[in-house]
């Protein structure tokens, strides 16, 4: 390979490098303004004056628009119908979040209510923790959901009390109840002792800053050391040994 050829190839790959990890570095920038965006979007819709039952019923199923604001509603428990999801951990302890289904006022439909955590017997796990739930109507207060997250699971879904996931189709059939196709995550104080401190989103954009400014380092180390071996430093030799520089 002749001079030339050798420097017009570290040159292209030079440039090829230092484009690729500055491009990264651009991308990056733009996940954590997404992230950003969509906390912030949250954040306004949780602001807004809390929807009632007919609302909810209004949107026809429409799950986007209505996630993450808050709700007042008021409707008759099912607990016939509750599910104890397992392995759900709040507070650093795993247990079981009590999710029932919530008859609306007014409407024949129903809406799960992801009630809070309850700790398991450890000793027997077939046995779930009795919590009390009012008969007449109540009103309940909360976050607007998707449908509880799944969690990995062998074999063919769970039935009974106890459960690993949650579908709702599944759990409509097998009730007969016209279930929404979403959840409401209850907060405020309860006074059956269930623990609700639902996570929020956090988008972690710093992260993606981070990550930006390593590829943006990577770019510029490689741009330096293309600029340092193929002319500061030859130039430098050709100086030292009496020779033009230009």
């Amino acid at each position: 390979m002749t001079p030339r050829t050798r420097f017009w190839t570290v040159t292209i790959a030079a440039a090829g490098t230092v484009g690729l990890t500055a491009s990264l570095g651009v991308w990056q920038l733009s996940r954590a303004a997404q992230k950003q965006a969509l906390e912030t979007g949250i954040a306004e819709r949780g602001a807004m004056a809390a929807l009632d039952g007919a609302a909810v019923l209004s949107a026809n199923g429409v799950v986007e628009p209505l996630l993450h604001r808050m709700v007042r509603l008021k409707g008759q428990w099912v607990p016939e119908a509750s599910v104890f999801l397992d392995n759900r951990p709040m507070a650093g302890r795993s247990g079981f979040i009590l999710v029932t289904p919530l008859r609306l006022s007014g409407d024949g439909r129903a809406l799960l209510v992801q009630r809070g955590w309850v700790p398991r017997n450890f000793q027997d796990r077939s046995q779930v923790p009795e919590v009390p739930t009012p008969s007449d109507e109540v009103e309940v207060t909360g976050r607007l959901a998707p449908p509880p997250s799944r969690l990995f699971e062998l074999g063919a879904a769970e039935q009974g009390r106890i459960r690993q996931n949650l579908d709702i189709e599944s759990l409509a059939r097998d009730t007969g109840l016209a279930l929404l196709p979403m959840s409401v995550l209850q907060t405020g104080a309860s006074p059956e002792g269930l623990l609700r401190e639902w996570p929020r989103f956090e988008s972690a954009a710093h992260k993606h800053h981070a990550y930006a400014a390593q590829w943006f380092a990577m770019s510029a180390v490689a741009a330096g050391l293309y600029a340092w071996f193929q002319l500061i430093s030859p130039r430098r030799r050709r100086t030292l040994h009496g020779q033009d520089p230009r």
